[in-house]
């Protein structure tokens, strides 16, 4: 697989002379077989290119095999999807973070990119996981919480694209090892997160003390719910909610 620097795809400098060229004369010179990479890409340039053309690039055999006219149709706004998704699907999977981190992809290729490499994690090599979790989208960063390796989980937790819904999902998966919910409950970022720690407070790994912390400031009808719901061991559970009690009962 391969991994370059720049996280996102990088946007083709469209020619001037470019500008001025009717739709029809792009059309032909997209089919045409002859058709050079970089004036490909000079094309692939114009944020206003018309579907069609992208259409025609998108099945130029010639062109389309050239990793960045590949990368520079997927990722251009106007490119159908019906032709960009099945041609993401034969990229490289750090060629599909480009897609998925670059601006103006449209939003459902980008899912797309990020459903692709969640569905290759268990496939690819140590190293690749901990640069996917490093750099990768939130989703994806999300995904990875769920790693069986710890040290990708760890990374992936400070991954500046993790979203607190991302955290939420994975410590509630049926999956979610014992290290996750430790290192979420003890992390300077996300172990204030309300909704983060209602999450923590329903898994099963949740030590006493930091249950007993985080029910602080919850409702008791909520915290009741989220009691009946929780995963945590029927001693926790109890001393949570006498706690809970006992405090309510002094302020009132």
């Amino acid at each position: 697989m391969r991994e370059d620097d720049n996280a996102a795809v990088s946007v083709p400098s469209p020619d001037p002379f470019l500008q001025g060229i009717s739709t029809e004369e792009l059309l032909r010179a997209a089919a045409n077989p002859a058709l050079t990479e970089d004036l490909a890409l000079s094309m692939l340039g114009r944020a206003d290119l018309p579907a069609d053309v992208l259409l025609a690039l998108s099945r130029n055999t010639n062109l389309v095999k050239l990793r960045k006219v590949r990368l520079a149709v997927a990722g251009h706004p106007h490119t159908p999807r019906q032709v960009s998704v099945p041609l993401i699907r034969q990229f490289y999977t750090f060629d599909l973070m480009k897609v998925a981190l670059t601006p103006g992809v449209p939003a459902d290729v980008k899912v797309a990119a990020d459903e692709m490499i969640v569905s290759r994690l268990k496939t690819i090599t140590l190293g690749e996981r901990l640069a996917l979790a490093r750099r990768g989208s939130g989703r994806v960063a999300g995904a990875m919480l769920l790693d069986g390796e710890a040290r990708v989980m760890q990374i992936a937790l400070e991954n500046s694209r993790l979203t607190e819904s991302g955290v939420v999902q994975a410590v509630l998966r049926p999956e979610a090892k014992s290290f996750l919910v430790q290192a979420v409950a003890h992390h300077a970022k996300w172990s204030y997160r309300r909704e983060v720690r209602i999450a923590l407070l329903r898994t099963e790994y949740l030590s006493l003390a930091r249950a007993l912390e985080f029910t602080h400031g919850l409702p008791a009808p909520l915290l009741r719910d989220v009691m009946a719901s929780s995963r945590l061991p029927a001693r926790v559970k109890e001393q949570v909610l006498h706690e809970a009690q006992s405090r309510a009962a002094h302020h009132g």
